[in-house]
């Protein structure tokens, strides 16, 4: 069996990688679109376009439904893939909503057009419990059957198991595809267990070169930086993913202001600026089961951390300029949640261009921030007194600029290390992807050392030497694993 990645091998965008299981059978485990330096490197015009192979994969496995995960599902359905779509049962809920957005912005607004390619996603989807094996295929040469386990990133966020079997040899073989791991101590979300057991590991190395700080005093952090915006008299502004990131800082703000002591606090606007977000928002309430044990806990105590009394929505664009225009002239204290979480695009972009050059306001950066997106530029350069372009406008950068980046949603470099080394039987080869070329060597090191220690015999490969050509032949791809 080989592993090739078409997309997410090398960076931080456009996962989309390949369990060949033979030369007429794979698997495909998500398919999303490239951002920030990622989308460089390709032609930007068909950046998108899926040239590898369709007719040979059995079924698509969705991770989760963040738009670099998921974001080419309309290229592949058009490069004629026929299969099903695996994905929990949260993810089942929360993807027409992603596509749905996607398709608006990157290909129609035609509302029939949309509608008939959400009725066909639909129609591919199978929602899967957590913990349970799924049958992709039982004939006389193959058993290949996966399992989602819960991945702590996202509501509905899951890695993959995937066992296959091949019948005449008798050769079987485990691969986990991590996917997006969460990290501990996520608001709404338990973290991550790691398998049983793997052969083959993909493994994401966002954070693998890093430590978040202390993610248990992280609310005491993003309160204190808000306080310092409030003390200016000014907006503090969080760009942030519509799925995931809003929701868990919406309940953390409620917990602050909730525990709040001062009058300030307790009025404090807390405003989501997207229409997208705003129905994420509603589905998260919805999928309370899937929740942790501490969200419950607030639950049954009567509060309700992602509706409560100081939250305030922005849907039309007439409302969002309207509120751009009062929060950049007025001085009113607020914190605005707004898309997109790089600053690449959206609502977000609107408030920056307006408050950026004014000292009062404040840029709170609570996620990852790619290469090549103006959020990596503003958090690089903004301390500095330095610019950005936005639009292709240059902005000088006034404005506080911070970042706590105890919210990450992914695992760092230790929750990594542990998701390897706590299996009880741990992988002999380990893949890594989804990282900057630095942070998957840092990675590597660290992989290696502990096997090394543990008298684990364990080769770590990185994704970047396994890149698929447009054609979708693998260069150097994983060679045939032995089980």
């Amino acid at each position: 069996m080989n592993i090739v990645h078409h997309g997410g091998g090398a960076g931080v965008t456009g996962s989309c990688h390949r369990l060949q299981i033979a030369a007429d059978r794979a698997l495909l485990v998500d398919c999303g679109i490239f951002q920030g330096q990622d989308a460089e490197r390709v032609d930007s015009l068909e950046q998108h376009a899926v040239r590898f192979p369709v007719d040979d994969v059995l079924a698509l496995v969705v991770t989760h439904v963040h738009i670099d995960h998921i974001g080419r599902l309309p290229y592949l359905l058009a490069a004629g893939y026929q299969g099903p779509i695996l994905c929990s049962v949260p993810s089942a809920r929360l993807l027409p909503l992603v596509i749905e957005d996607a398709l608006k912005i990157g290909f129609t607004r035609d509302r029939h057009l949309i509608e008939r390619f959400l009725t066909e996603v639909q129609g591919r989807l199978v929602a899967l419990d957590y913990q349970t094996w799924h049958t992709v295929l039982d004939d006389e040469r193959h058993h290949v059957r996966v399992k989602l386990q819960r991945a702590g990133h996202i509501l509905g966020s899951a890695y993959v198991e995937v066992d296959t079997l091949e019948k005449a040899s008798g050769q079987a073989q485990r691969t986990v595809f991590s996917g997006d791991l969460g990290a501990p101590y996520a608001p709404l979300l338990p973290a991550p267990k790691p398998p049983y057991r793997a052969d083959v590991l993909v493994l994401e190395s966002t954070y693998g070169d890093r430590l978040h700080e202390d993610r248990r005093h992280r609310r005491v952090r993003l309160k204190a930086a808000i306080d310092r915006a409030l003390a200016n008299g000014g907006t503090v502004v969080i760009p942030a993913f519509s799925v995931g990131r809003t929701q868990e800082l919406l309940y953390e703000l409620e917990g602050l202001i909730h525990n709040a002591r001062n009058e300030r606090w307790r009025e404090l606007e807390i405003i989501v600026d997207s229409p997208l977000a705003a129905r994420f928002t509603e589905v998260y309430r919805e999928l309370k089961p899937w929740w942790d044990a501490e969200a419950h806990k607030t639950l049954r105590s009567g509060r309700h951390p992602l509706s409560f009394e100081n939250l305030y929505t922005v849907d039309s664009h007439q409302e969002h300029e309207q509120t751009v225009a009062y929060l950049a002239e007025s001085g009113r204290p607020a914190v605005v949640i707004a898309a997109s979480g790089m600053a690449s695009g959206g609502r977000v972009v609107n408030y920056l261009q307006r408050m950026l050059g004014d000292e009062r306001h404040c840029v709170l950066f609570t996620g990852y921030q790619a290469h090549g997106t103006p959020g990596r530029d503003i958090q690089r350069f903004g301390p500095k007194g330095g610019w950005v372009m936005l639009d292709g406008q240059r902005i000088d950068i006034r404005a506080r600029v911070e970042t706590v980046s105890g919210y990450s949603a992914h695992a760092d470099q230790h929750d990594l290390l542990n998701f390897v080394r706590r299996m009880r039987h741990p992988p002999r080869e380990v893949r890594l992807v989804h990282g900057d070329p630095h942070a998957q060597a840092a990675l590597k090191a660290k992989l290696q050392e502990w096997a090394e220690e543990a008298g684990h015999e364990m080769r770590v490969t990185l994704g970047g030497d396994s890149l698929a050509d447009d054609t979708g032949a693998a260069k150097g791809a994983l060679a045939p694993a032995t089980a």
